[in-house]
């Protein structure tokens, strides 16, 4: 067979409409082509005769230019396509990504809403894409972008040259700012870590014009002992007391979640809203979250909206209430 890749000159060659002589490497090929395709022995010497022909002198062996051309042409349309599925797994891996919803308005209409923080803004159940699945059913037209590394803090996005990149990047309607847990409940920590933090961001984001909307989470189901918490119910306490001192601060929103799902536990306590790890947010702990962001970005409640994400109706009815009566009586 022909090696493409070690007799790529004879492709040039060929290309030029120019006569070469060619290496013996590609005579010994050449002869063996040749006494495949015409039944005679290899010859020895092999010469390009162009523009139309590659011809084996000795046994008078012609092979047509064309189909070089093509054998040549499929061989490297291989090697693109196996590049492309390197690159694709690639890209799979990495913690940037724009999700946009499924409008059939135009884009340049739609709000553009940027959210920065780990795992808690974007895991097992995207929230932004929830939400924006929620905001087209109203018919509103969005578009998110997500930065959300699992764990990471405010401070580690503020030295992150992509996260930088990505605020500079256009004019954002909103951006969404969500803390590592762990540091925002504890309020020294939150003092010394997450204030100066958010400010880097917020000068940055304001630059832009962009409004800034402040995500409290919700705390573990079980508390966090190692951080002084005792249950769901202090860290959530010490979460609303970090992130409503900050946006007093900043002139930020807060998008009040981890309220929300200390109410909706409170009136049913068997919502199920944590994922199986106590930390995260379960399918139904991210409606009432996409539901709470719902009622702050539109300043209306989302209820009647016929996007449940799957949920029962009674359920997705009861979040939806949850989420108008948490965050607009937050924002008055």
């Amino acid at each position: 067979m022909l090696r493409i890749g070690r007799h790529r000159h004879l492709w040039r060659e060929l290309g030029r409409g120019g006569d070469r002589e060619a290496t013996s490497g590609l005579y010994s090929h050449c002869g063996a082509w040749g006494s495949r395709v015409g039944g005679h022995e290899p010859t020895e010497r092999c010469t390009a005769t162009l523009p139309t022909l590659v011809q084996c002198k000795e046994n008078g062996t012609v092979i047509n230019r064309q189909f070089l051309q093509r054998v040549v042409c499929l061989g490297l349309l291989a090697l693109l396509l196996a590049g492309c599925r390197q690159v694709e797994q690639t890209i799979a891996f990495t913690p940037l990504f724009s999700t946009p919803s499924q409008t059939p308005q135009s884009v340049d209409q739609a709000l553009h809403i940027l959210f920065v923080g780990n795992s808690y803004t974007d895991s097992y159940h995207s929230l932004p894409q929830m939400f924006a699945n929620m905001a087209q059913s109203s018919g509103q037209q969005v578009e998110v972008a997500v930065l959300a590394p699992g764990g990471w803090t405010l401070a580690q996005h503020v030295e992150d040259r992509r996260t930088l990149d990505k605020i500079d990047e256009r004019k954002w309607d909103f951006v969404v700012l969500q803390e590592n847990g762990r540091i925002a409940s504890v309020a020294s920590k939150c003092r010394e870590q997450t204030y100066p933090a958010a400010h880097t961001l917020s000068e940055r984001i304001g630059a832009g014009e962009s409004r800034i909307i402040l995500f409290m989470q919700w705390g573990c189901r079980d508390g966090t002992p190692d951080c002084d918490n005792r249950d769901f119910d202090e860290m959530q306490a010490q979460l609303h007391s970090c992130y409503t001192d900050l946006a007093n601060e900043l002139g930020a929103m807060v998008a009040p979640v981890g309220n929300a799902w200390q109410n909706a536990v409170a009136q049913n306590p068997q919502l199920d809203l944590w994922y199986r790890d106590g930390l995260h947010s379960s399918e139904t702990g991210t409606y009432l979250a996409a539901c709470v962001f719902y009622a702050v970005v539109y300043q209306q409640g989302p209820e009647g909206l016929t996007y449940t994400a799957g949920l029962a109706g009674e359920t997705a009815e009861f979040l939806q209430h949850i989420a108008a009566e948490t965050a607009l009586e937050n924002s008055e």
